[in-house]
């Protein structure tokens, strides 16, 4: 009998090695507006279908480092940028580098920019998580939750890839204590 893995002992501090697959300025694709698009290394959800399968891997990519946060921070300058997209792999199992890069942007914008995150983890996954999920969560305005599932794909849906997966209002979600849709999403 297959059992569904405990998604509570993924640990980042266990699996992650601080690597970025992808850094893309300025795109247009990775949630509303002009965004910076970091695309952090490794995943275990594995899920069929995955657009980036090649960035599973942990070790796939370079290390994360105070030169790429410096230009990361440099692009979410230009007034043109709307937020900062956190992507993957799998953000949420790789918080050393997520973490910094949203703390820092917090610390250099307040709420001038916004933080968008993937995570095949759902939301209520993320807020039970005491450590670094949570923690990261809270640096995030919003998460587009859930595994890709091939089964329910839909590419006319806004943001995401398959049906099952939702936009979250991360800030609204925190303070009501359940999952709040985003408005600007359909």
């Amino acid at each position: 009998m297959h059992r569904a893995p405990d998604f509570r002992t993924w640990r980042a501090d266990k699996v992650s090695h601080g690597y970025v697959a992808d850094y893309k300025p300025f795109s247009f694709v990775d949630g509303e507006g002009v965004r910076c698009s970091l695309y952090v290394s490794g995943c275990l959800f594995a899920c069929d279908g995955c657009y980036n399968e090649a960035a599973w891997s942990f070790r796939c990519g370079t290390r994360y480092d105070s030169t790429l946060e410096d230009a990361l921070m440099t692009d979410l300058a230009h007034p043109a940028v709307q937020g900062l997209s956190l992507l993957g792999g799998e953000p949420f199992l790789n918080t050393q580098v997520c973490l910094s890069a949203a703390a820092r942007l917090r610390d250099t914008f307040g709420a001038e920019r916004d933080v968008w995150a993937w995570s095949g983890f759902l939301f209520e996954q993320l807020a039970e998580d005491v450590r670094d999920k949570r923690m990261l969560l809270e640096l995030v305005d919003v998460l587009v939750d859930g595994p890709y599932d091939a089964v329910q794909r839909d590419l006319t849906l806004p943001h995401r890839g398959s049906a099952n997966q939702r936009i979250i209002d991360v800030p609204a979600s925190l303070s009501a204590g359940v999952a709040v849709p985003w408005a600007g999403g359909a």
